[in-house]
C-alpha cells in the first residue's frame, strides 16, 4: 500500500517489451538504502516488484497486463519517473490510500500556469468516471491529488510548485497519457451497492 506521496525521482535506464511482458531497469539513488529483493515499489503509480538490485539501481519484471493497462509500455530510457516506497504501519497517511493498480490511462487535454502552480484537466477512461468526485481523491501518476474540478468528461487538478518541483506532473503537456487510480472506497462502495440492487 502506498499514499501517493512521491518519494523520489528515478530515471529509467533500460526497458525491454515482447508480447508477453518485459523488464524495467530504474536508477533510485538513495531512495535504495536498505531495500531488499523482493519488495514492491511504485513506479509512477504502477505497483513493481524489485527482482534486482545493483547499486543505486533496480530491475522490475513487466507483466503483460502492467504494459496493457498503464503507460508504463511507452518509457524510454533518459525518461524520469515518480518513486514511492510502501508504506510502513508507523509512517502518516499524507496522501490517501493508493494500492499502486492503475485502473486506466488518462490523457493531458490542458495545462496552464496559475499563479506560481499549474492547472493542469485530464479526461479520464468513461468507465473511471462514476468513481470521481470534486474534492476527492485521484492518483495521477503516482501523485495523490485533490479533484479540483469535475465536469461530465473530465477533471482537473491544481498543482502546488512544490509537486512541480519532486514529481514528473510538471513535465507534463496537452495530449500526454498519465496512469490513474481511483480511490479504492468508491469502488468497494459501488460492489456493496451492486449486491443491494440485486437482492
Amino acid at each position: 500500500m502506498f499514499t501517493g506521496i512521491v518519494e523520489a525521482l528515478g530515471e529509467v535506464l533500460s526497458v525491454d517489451r515482447t508480447a508477453e511482458g518485459g523488464r524495467l531497469r530504474v536508477r533510485a539513488g538513495t531512495l535504495l538504502a536498505g531495500a531488499q529483493v523482493g519488495e514492491s515499489i511504485a513506479v509512477s503509480g504502477a505497483c513493481l516488484t524489485m527482482a534486482e538490485l545493483e547499486g543505486d539501481a533496480f530491475t522490475a519484471d513487466l507483466a503483460a497486463e502492467t504494459l496493457r493497462r498503464t503507460t508504463l509500455r511507452g518509457l524510454r530510457p533518459g525518461d524520469p519517473v515518480n518513486l514511492e516506497r510502501p508504506l510502513r504501519l508507523d509512517q502518516r497517511l499524507g496522501g490517501h490510500i493508493v494500492q499502486g493498480h492503475v485502473d486506466g490511462v488518462g490523457t493531458v487535454t490542458a495545462v496552464r500556469r496559475e499563479g506560481e502552480g499549474l492547472w493542469m484537466e485530464i479526461e479520464p477512461p468513461p468507465a473511471l468516471t462514476p468513481y470521481l468526485v470534486e474534492k476527492g481523491s485521484v492518483a495521477v501518476d503516482g501523485v495523490s491529488l485533490t479533484i479540483a474540478r469535475l465536469t461530465r468528461d473530465a477533471f482537473a487538478v491544481a498543482l502546488i510548485p512544490h509537486t512541480l518541483v519532486v514529481t514528473t506532473l510538471g513535465r507534463r503537456r496537452a495530449g500526454d497519457p498519465v496512469n490513474l487510480e481511483v480511490d479504492i472506497l468508491a469502488k468497494y462502495v459501488e460492489r456493496l451497492l451492486e449486491g443491494v440492487r440485486t437482492r
